[in-house]
């Protein structure tokens, strides 16, 4: 492994090393507005929400590394304590991204990016109305966390009041991950959508009180085929489950009893594996009872 000592490389390279490895990050579309009443609108992936109750958001407007200035958002939140923080779809992406160049303060980024600002119902900025959530707040702290090019000045957002579009809930009336259709920021110019085939629920019972690897049989803990996230949702169990004997009438565990015997647990654990990856806990322990 590399050891990296953060004070002996220069700003810009230890920036990349900790966004390409820290992510994927939501992003706060931030929606400001001067004293003068000029809107400002830009995107921060240093961002997250950080408690319920009072809800609070937080996001940073980090010092520029090369002029070690600050930017309109900042100024805007110093001098009016608002904000509106607007999420960011795979519908408005690329206008996100046009928003990110630095035009000067007296430029509507609304207007360049082609994004309808909204009034607000507390708070003086303008929503955005393509975000599907938009999160009127009001800031509660700014706390500087250095002098230099690169630094942070992390905004503390109490939420005031939400904006939600419709479409973006599911029957049960909770957010659906592939309606809100989310965007997430990594490094350098690469995005992740947080939808389709890549969003799958993980059930873990925080209730119950799992085994833990540590218990686990020493053939299955010490499998060639199981990985480590497989050994975890075996180990989630309360107790290791007693045989059934049902998967014994099943076609693949029989053609693996059927092989040759120091190919047997092979053939079962890649079994088992694959009953894992499909979430079904249940009938991997079986299979690996037999």
């Amino acid at each position: 492994m590399q050891t990296i000592t953060p004070s002996e490389l220069p700003v810009p390279e230890l920036h990349q090393l900790l966004v390409g490895s820290i992510g994927p990050r939501p992003i706060c579309f931030a929606s400001t507005i001067s004293e003068a009443g000029q809107p400002n609108l830009a995107p921060y992936s240093f961002f997250n929400v950080f408690s319920s109750n009072p809800p609070t958001m937080i996001f940073s407007s980090n010092r520029r590394v090369r002029t070690n200035t600050t930017k309109d958002t900042l100024h805007n939140v110093e001098a009016t304590r608002e904000v509106v923080i607007n999420v960011v779809n795979h519908a408005i992406v690329h206008q996100m991204a046009l928003t990110s160049v630095e035009y000067p303060s007296d430029v509507d980024e609304f207007a360049k990016a082609g994004l309808t600002p909204i009034a607000s119902d507390i708070v003086k900025p303008f929503r955005v109305k393509e975000s599907p959530v938009q999160y009127e707040c009001t800031v509660k702290e700014i706390l500087a966390l250095g002098e230099h090019g690169g630094a942070g000045n992390l905004i503390i957002c109490e939420v005031v009041k939400i904006h939600m579009h419709e479409d973006i809930f599911d029957d049960f009336g909770k957010i659906d991950p592939h309606k809100i259709d989310l965007m997430g920021r990594l490094g350098r110019a690469f995005y992740c959508r947080a939808s389709g085939s890549n969003v799958y629920p993980i059930v873990q019972d925080v209730k119950t009180l799992g085994i833990g690897v540590e218990n686990l049989p020493e053939e299955i803990r010490t499998s060639r085929v199981l990985t480590g996230n497989n050994l975890a949702q075996l180990a989630s169990v309360a107790e290791i489950p007693v045989s059934d004997n049902s998967a014994r009438t099943d076609p693949r565990v029989i053609n693996a009893l059927s092989s040759p015997s120091n190919k047997r647990s092979f053939h079962l654990h890649n079994y088992a594996k694959a009953l894992l990856e499909s979430g079904d806990v249940k009938r991997a322990w079986q299979v690996l009872l037999v």
